[in-house]
């Protein structure tokens, strides 16, 4: 066995920790040193027996004694390889602020002034402070973290930044990006992330994210803005064993020479490659199943196979190790050089690069992290990580994890669940994902942290906080909460010695945030990344113009989702949806209904009897319409119209990454009006994401046919509250909209180009006119056309449309581009149901779209500044962020400036107004919230159909 590379006049060695290197550097530092008189006299010693012993004793010839040198210079080179496979991970001592520099500081690019941020209420990765405190940080690292108030020696060029009492946080740590390698926008040419090659299999440890870093992606600006400072590259998920992950700071152009050079933003730029640390990429369940076409079983033994092969090999290693340690000692000079030539005939000699990573795996030099989604899968994994003994480090994705948070901590390992917070419902494997995951967990003690999985909108990791936000709505509590993206993925990643902390002794990231960073549209004002504010401080301000700071709101802990007894909820439910049942709601402090006319303010009383409002007003005066009726008492009621939401799934398809859990796409394009597909007799009534849209206040919802081409088809109008059929009042209004697409996802074997898919358009609309079907009625403008788009030119296109047929009602569904296009929406009253206000630049076609604050205004604000009448819709596969529609809607009307009751507007009456819906004040459904919808923490606790008159949620839930 051999550690060693068969090869000519250089050999050279297959380190098992690193990328194959020369032998030569690197290696005398980690060997204790001998004093200089004991290593000259061993040098004597082994000169006298292979040098002048040998020559002028033996008369060896001078070619056999250079031979006989080589043989000792592979066998020392070997050795010194054998004490650094055998040394020990570096573990870091507690950091404080005199024991360590940044190794990525430099005085070209790094910060050169110190920094004062003053009177910080200060989340230090642990806790809230209790009381005000002052940072100082200079050269990368915080100095010191002390009470507000005290005395600070600074040097006269300092910044100071007096927050009065601004939130501060470590920056935040993404367990799980892919940024950086697939790139933004995403195109074929740089999808770097997952070797997917017949030849290697599905087993390819021996890949490295690292070179396929691309030091130049704009997501990493997009990124930083929204607080998070360092990431987690993985490879994808395609493979069972994907390759190495390495950590990077989301800090472009950071080196000396401020250029794309791939070192230079690694988060341990600066530390010696040895002492660097290592993570492995896995994957089980459904990705490498389908990539492959293995199954469980099959996948298992391929990993175990392979794991096999790499103990082999280490234990080889350790063999040659202990016999070249003997030989040194004994000075054999024949038995040495036939070691060293066998060990360089030794035909597994290849395997050793590429069975590098998984021998490091077992010495535990490699930190594991598996993306899994179900229990069967945890399980073997963790069985596979026993038959071989190495350390998981963290379970990813892992939806399924709240089912079995006893067997994760019985593995010993404190493995660390890195999770989404409510992105779920996309395919089977996720399709158990429970909003209150973190709560439970967190009570059975296994750590929790929250990740992007960036690439795509859904997955935009500028948003990773808000999975945090999420998770505390749900009753993770505020510390954990902010622990998940913070200290708990540091700690995992075992860089907690320097990130995920605001310590003295820590690396400067920190995050100045504009109000509690668990607050809906909570906004960074400044990132400092090794001590450098990364944003531009006018665009900031510019970005953040609109935003009205209502006095106390800024500091304030966001509540939680209030909980109801299920005893209390039975009683109270059971009375309640009865026929005809009078029911009286106490405690109600504000209302956004418009047919009722409210005289009093705050701590309102509302009588409602046969779904109709008999009176709403103060206690007293609705104290005779209130007799003989079921009373529910709230401390913070909130009434609001029934919600509608617009998607491309609802009720049509229930797992969209299984096709047989669905009505199914259309699959050939017809241009003929008599094939027109109708949503209406595909519907559905009830599944997961319907259960969302009942705990976010959704009565009603509007779905178009599943069709990822040209001619979508024709949306209908649907409930979402589970108590009617399609034969009693479950669809409210059978057609809505005829939709079609255009743009990159249109594009098909027909209309194979953009171009001639706003060509068919026209075409339609000419030959259709005046005709009496479902094409003449959008060309005469009886019947909504609505255009699913996204890039401003091709909405340019459109808006020429309108101009060439001024009858036809045409609305924009998506519209990343609409900003930029704004002005001419307006002048073409153009309405949108904008899916952008949160969008990402993650497609060629959404390249030039807005990222929002603190990089720019937002969406909404520029269509309301430019007056184009806009509602919000959520994107998302299987609707799985429906119940945050009157967030989204809170959000957008931050950024906008806009009023509590336009904010409700954007995800009701708007819609409504928009699409044509038929819907009278009086008859409308309505909404009664314990808690403010527009802000985290509130829950549905009835909804009334207005026509039907009855009650049709009691508090509903979903998980």
């Amino acid at each position: 066995m051999s550690i060693m590379a068969s090869g000519d006049a250089h050999p050279k060695t297959y380190d098992p920790l690193l990328p194959t290197q020369s032998v030569s550097h690197n290696r005398r530092q980690y060997r204790p040193k001998a004093p200089i008189s004991v290593i000259t006299l061993i040098l004597l010693i082994l000169g006298l027996q292979f040098i002048v012993l040998p020559r002028y004793v033996y008369q060896i010839s001078p070619s056999e004694i250079k031979l006989s040198r080589f043989h000792l210079d592979r066998l020392e080179v070997g050795l010194q390889k054998c004490a650094e496979i055998n040394t020990p991970p570096v573990r870091y001592p507690v950091t404080n602020a005199g024991s360590r520099t940044n190794p990525r500081w430099n005085s070209f690019t790094g910060q050169n002034e110190t920094v004062v941020l003053k009177n910080v209420k200060l989340f230090d990765g642990e806790t809230i402070l209790n009381k005000k405190v002052d940072i100082v940080f200079k050269k990368g690292i915080i100095e010191s973290v002390d009470t507000a108030g005290k005395s600070i020696s600074v040097d006269e060029h300092a910044k100071v930044f007096d927050l009065e009492g601004k939130f501060v946080t470590p920056g935040l740590v993404d367990l799980h990006s892919h940024h950086l390698a697939f790139a933004w926008p995403l195109l074929s040419a740089t999808d770097d992330t997952n070797e997917v090659n017949p030849e290697m299999g599905p087993v390819t440890p021996q890949v490295r994210i690292i070179d396929s870093i691309k030091a130049y992606d704009m997501a990493t600006t997009i990124i930083a803005s929204g607080g998070v400072t360092t990431s987690l590259i993985l490879p994808g998920s395609a493979n069972i064993m994907g390759g190495e992950a390495v950590l990077v700071k989301n800090a472009l152009r950071s080196g000396e020479n401020s250029e794309e050079v791939v070192e230079e933003i690694l988060l341990e730029h600066g530390i010696p490659i040895s002492q660097r640390r290592r993570f492995m990429k896995m994957a089980c369940g459904e990705n490498p199943r389908r990539v492959y076409k293995h199954t469980r079983m099959g996948n298992a033994w391929y990993f175990r196979k392979h794991m096999e092969r790499a103990k082999e090999l280490l234990e080889k290693q350790d063999a040659w190790c202990l016999q070249a340690e003997v030989l040194r000692g004994n000075g054999n000079a024949a038995a040495i050089s036939k070691f060293v030539e066998s060990a360089l005939k030794d035909e597994s000699a290849t395997d050793y690069l590429e069975y590098d990573s998984s021998i490091g795996i077992l010495r535990g030099k490699v930190g594991v992290n598996i993306h899994c989604y179900e229990t069967e899968d945890f399980w073997d994994m963790i069985h596979h990580s026993k038959e071989f003994g190495f350390r998981i480090q963290a379970f990813h994705h892992a939806l399924e994890a709240w089912k079995v948070p006893e067997m994760i901590k019985d593995s010993g390992d404190n493995i660390t669940i890195a999770t989404f917070a409510e992105f779920g419902l996309y395919k089977k494997e996720a399709y158990e994902a429970n909003l209150w995951a973190g709560k439970i967990l967190a009570e059975h003690g296994v750590p929790v942290a929250y990740k992007s999985d960036h690439v795509e909108t859904e997955t935009n990791a500028k948003y990773l906080l808000y999975q945090a936000a999420t998770a505390h709505s749900f009753h993770l509590s505020e510390d954990l909460a902010l622990q998940s993206v913070t200290s708990v993925p540091a700690r995992s990643l075992e860089i907690d010695h320097r990130v995920g902390y605001a310590r003295a002794g820590y690396d400067a990231d920190l995050v100045v945030w504009d109000s509690h960073p668990l607050s809906i549209g909570a906004t960074a004002l400044n990132v400092f990344i090794d001590g450098k504010d990364i944003l531009d401080a006018k665009k900031t301000e510019e970005s953040l113009a609109n935003v009205v700071s209502e006095s106390g709101q800024n500091s304030k802990t966001p509540s939680m989702r209030p909980i109801i007894a299920a005893n209390v909820k039975e009683e109270v439910c059971k009375a309640a949806e009865k026929n005809g049942a009078k029911i009286t709601i106490t405690g109600i402090q504000r209302s956004y209904l418009y047919h009722v006319q409210v005289t009093s303010s705050g701590n309102l009383t509302m009588v409602v009897d046969h779904g109709k409002i008999i009176c709403f007003d103060s206690d007293d005066q609705c104290a005779s319409a209130s007799a003989e009726s079921i009373t529910i008492s709230l401390k913070d009621g909130h009434v609001l119209p029934g919600l509608t939401a617009v998607s491309v799934s609802l009720g049509l398809q229930e797992i969209s990454g299984d096709s047989r859990t669905g009505d199914g796409e259309v699959k050939k394009a017809s241009f003929d009006p008599n094939d027109t597909v109708y949503a209406k007799y595909g519907i559905h009534l009830d599944g997961r994401a319907f259960a969302r849209a009942r705990i976010g206040g959704v009565t009603r919802a509007v779905t178009a046919p599943l069709y990822s081409g040209f001619v979508d088809g024709v949306s209908t109008g649907i409930k979402t509250t589970g108590k009617n059929t399609i034969l009693d009042g479950g669809i409210f209004q059978d057609d809505v909209a005829l939709h079609f697409a255009v743009g990159q996802g249109a594009k098909g074997d027909v209309l194979s180009t953009i171009s001639s898919e706003i060509s068919k358009l026209r075409q339609i609309l000419t030959e259709n006119a005046g005709k009496d079907n479902i094409y003449g009625k959008a060309a005469d403008g009886s019947f909504p056309l609505v255009v699913h788009v996204q890039n401003e030119y091709d909405i340019t296109q459109l808006i020429k449309i309108k101009q060439d047929f001024p009858v036809i009602n045409l609305i924009i569904l998506g519209g990343a581009g609409a900003p930029l296009v704004a002005n001419e929406l307006a002048a073409a009253k153009i309405p949108v149901i904008l899916t952008a206000n949160r969008d990402a630049q993650d497609t060629w076609e959404k390249r030039n779209s807005l990222p929002g604050p603190p990089l720019s205004k937002s969406p909404a604000a520029i269509l309301a500044e430019a007056g184009v009448l806009f509602g919000l819709a959520i994107p998302g596969e299987g609707d799985p962020h429906l119940h945050n529609l009157p967030l989204e809607a809170s959000w957008a009307a931050k950024y906008a400036g806009l009023s509590s009751k336009d904010a409700i507007n954007l995800v009701s009456r708007n819609i409504e107004q928009i699409l044509g819906l038929v819907v009278k004040e009086e008859t409308r459904d309505f909404v009664v919230f314990e808690g403010d919808p527009l802000q985290f923490g509130a829950s549905v606790v009835l909804a009334f159909d207005g026509q039907q008159g009855d009650v049709s949620l009691c508090w509903p839930e979903s998980n």
